[in-house]
């Protein structure tokens, strides 16, 4: 159902680059500024290019990974608008909430790759696109490119010790929602699920220099014995050349029998991906315009959304209830 979004990238992947990281062009500052999930960073930048009002683009999109911190408004009307570069959904969604606090004006969405609106309730999560998970190991790796969701459960749960597994920086939307996908019930992402001490040790959420590994990046996959899961429409943005090369020697998996270039419907790990704005913004401009309803203008960029990988959400622009 969903193979158009793959066979949209082969074809534009030739006619067009990829999105550039952090606004570009002018205006130089955008009324409507977002941060957050690397899942969704390149899309969201292809969107923030292609939606104007009134002839201006008025939405910027800062990527995941950078500079150490961004300024996301005119430093003579707002001072206090360099902030450290938030790194994935959580902390995007914390630096939405801390700019609400303040009320410096600096941040007005974030972008989620998981739903955490019951946790958030002054802030709407409105769902946009489509994405699929699966895992992803080297082309020349001893792990099978055939695995069921329990394989994956016996892997991360360290009931099967064969393997290698890798997980994100804890925060990352990815990592939330693939611990809700393939963890026993009622386990509890945190800081110290993974890793030496926590209560699956055998997973590594630090890389060789004892850094966060971040999303969707194959050259973590440096052990013919690693997994990682990785996003199918992220993957295919960067094979196709719609997102920066970040796979390296990465391919991925068949999981529960579904072939990673379909992201269709039949996808076990199949999940929304959402904008996230204040709960009071709902129905006000430029809010209404850019984000609410099927009508709104990143809903009626289907082109642009399955040009990077994705699947238009059936429910795009609506937003959740907790």
């Amino acid at each position: 159902m969903l193979l158009a979004a793959s066979a949209a990238l082969a074809a534009l992947a030739m006619a067009s680059g990829s999105a550039q990281a952090d606004p570009t062009g002018a205006p130089t500052y955008r009324e409507i500024v977002g941060t957050g999930s690397d899942t969704t960073q390149t899309v969201m930048n292809g969107l923030a290019d292609a939606i104007t009002v009134n002839g201006v683009k008025v939405m910027g999109s800062y990527d995941a990974r950078g500079t150490t911190t961004i300024t996301t408004k005119d430093a003579a009307t707002n001072p206090n608008c360099t902030i450290a570069r938030p790194e994935g959904s959580t902390p995007g969604v914390n630096a939405l909430k801390a700019d609400i606090a303040s009320g410096n004006g600096c941040v007005q969405f974030a972008r989620s790759s998981s739903n955490a609106a019951t946790a958030n309730p002054t802030l709407k999560y409105i769902p946009f696109a489509v994405d699929a998970l699966t895992y992803a190991v080297r082309s020349d790796s001893t792990v099978p490119k055939k695995l069921t969701k329990a394989n994956l459960t016996s892997i991360y749960t360290c009931a099967t010790t064969t393997f290698k597994p890798l997980a994100p920086q804890f925060g990352s939307g990815t990592r939330a929602f693939f611990v809700k996908s393939i963890m026993p019930a009622g386990t509890v992402d945190s800081a110290t699920l993974f890793g030496v001490g926590g209560q699956y040790p055998c997973v590594n959420d630090k890389d060789a220099a004892n850094e966060p590994i971040q999303e969707h990046v194959g050259t973590y996959l440096t052990d013919v014995k690693h997994l990682l899961p990785y996003s199918i429409a992220v993957y295919n943005s960067q094979i196709y050349g719609q997102a920066p090369a970040a796979q390296g020697k990465a391919v991925l998996g068949v999981l529960d029998s579904i072939q990673p270039s379909n992201l269709n419907t039949a996808s076990t790990m199949k999940r929304d991906v959402y904008n996230v704005v204040p709960a009071d913004k709902i129905g006000l401009e430029p809010y209404k315009t850019i984000f609410d309803g099927p009508a709104s203008q990143i809903c009626t960029k289907g082109d642009v959304i399955t040009k990077y990988g994705f699947g238009v959400a059936a429910n795009c622009g609506v937003a959740v209830t907790p």
